[in-house]
């Protein structure tokens, strides 16, 4: 006798993107292996909020613990492929006193050069789908492939320079595009950031939000604006991945909530600067994976405390 099975559910949130092997110098010290990548900073910060899918690519040299990350999260990696033979992508770079601003000394895409996201028929039913920084193409690819309800996606200014058409294209067929400052005024060939926002907001996407740094961020419709700043911190340690972090943050608790209106997605810009918060504070993960949800929920208190006035 056969027993029927019950096909797995699909994760609330998918996410396609890089997984690196970085090295990373900051004033405050040097990290010679450390992970990084678009879609493991953005996995492990929204899975403090809900279960999360990767879609990548490693090479022969991420390693068993390598991989310890995803498990320690409960991150599913159905859809991380590993090329046997291959070397994961990997990036150097180091920080000035301006930690805003890296500067890549060496990049080797390997595997990463040859990507193509290959997707199970459970990840295609992720409701919330996230494109981390890749080739617009193949972000517009899996876009097509995902019957999500809501999707965003992140972008640099490589693709707005090179592939400016197909990055339009894609632009078109999402619902929040999540850039940097820099990124906006380039993309929308503006200097000034609210003309830059409404400008972006007529190429598609109904919201557009803008990660400053330790600026804070900003968040756009067209009919609503809201801004935070970042927590302050005593030190800052590595801001790899912190815009990531805000996006899996931010993602990871629309997918919670399963809703999308104007409260909820002003209480997932918090959550976003709470994460990308943490990540800065040590390298690489290091610190997401200490991290403990009552101080997640401490951290957005603190934020509603001090920007909180009365009229």
């Amino acid at each position: 006798m056969t027993i029927p099975t019950t096909p797995a559910a699909p994760a609330p949130l998918l996410v396609v993107g890089s997984v690196a092997i970085d090295s990373i110098k900051t004033p405050f010290g040097v990290r010679e292996r450390s992970l990084g990548g678009a879609a493991l900073h953005f996995s492990v910060s929204s899975s403090f909020f809900t279960d999360v899918a990767v879609v990548a690519v490693v090479g022969d040299d991420f390693s068993h613990d390598d991989e310890a990350v995803f498990r320690e999260r409960k991150i599913n990696t159905d859809n991380l492929q590993r090329i046997s033979g291959g070397r994961t992508f990997r990036w150097v770079g180091e920080y000035g006193f301006d930690l805003n601003t890296a500067r890549t000394l060496d990049t080797q895409l390997n595997v990463f050069a040859e990507f193509k996201p290959e997707l199970s028929p459970t990840a295609r039913k992720s409701p919330f789908l996230f494109l981390a920084n890749i080739q617009p193409g193949l972000q517009r690819e899996v876009r097509e492939q995902v019957d999500a309800r809501f999707v965003a996606m992140d972008t640099m200014n490589y693709w707005i320079e090179s592939s400016r058409d197909e990055l339009l294209k894609t632009i078109a067929v999402v619902d929040a595009l999540i850039i940097n400052d820099a990124e906006a005024r380039e993309l929308a060939q503006e200097p000034n950031l609210i003309r830059a926002a409404r400008k972006i907001l007529t190429l598609g996407p109904s919201m557009l939000v803008v990660k400053r740094g330790e600026y804070g961020a900003a968040f756009f419709t067209r009919d609503t604006y809201f801004a935070t700043p970042a927590f302050p911190l005593d030190s800052v340690f590595d801001p790899t991945g912190a815009g990531d972090s805000f996006a899996g943050g931010f993602m990871g608790y629309l997918a919670q909530s399963d809703k999308i209106d104007e409260t909820t997605l002003r209480r997932a810009v918090i959550y976003g600067s709470v994460m990308a918060s943490y990540n800065v504070e040590e390298f690489s993960c290091d610190r997401l994976l200490k991290l403990q949800p009552s101080e997640i929920r401490d951290r957005f208190h603190l934020f509603k405390d001090f920007t909180h006035f009365e009229i």
